[in-house]
């Protein structure tokens, strides 16, 4: 028997990537809170970082132009780099932590 796919409201999807975002919860504890997997996750969150600028966009110009086009793509990665780069120094402090409370 097919299982049925589970769907997600904005709202929750948002609110979820909102509470790593602001550093309240890690992502692993954010998952298990909310029966989602860790990709599902970083799917939502690089949804959001990818769609976050337009919400700044002047709705008057219709007309784009091509520098307009790849500075916003280059926001889009410089923050998706950002949050990368955070998640890696919060994950190597972890580890340090560990490695000093084993004695290596």
């Amino acid at each position: 028997m097919k299982q049925k796919r589970r769907s997600f409201s904005a709202q929750f999807k948002f609110e979820t990537v909102m509470e790593v975002l602001r550093g309240e919860k890690s992502v692993a504890q954010v998952c298990r809170e909310r029966n989602i997997t860790e990709t599902l996750y970083y799917k939502w969150r690089d949804a959001f970082l990818e769609r976050a600028p337009g919400i700044f966009e002047d709705g008057r110009s219709s007309a784009h132009d091509p520098q307009t086009d790849r500075i916003a793509e280059l926001e889009r990665m410089v923050g998706r780099l950002t949050m990368e780069n955070e998640i890696l120094k919060k994950a190597g402090s972890l580890l340090d932590t560990t490695r000093g409370r084993n004695g290596r």
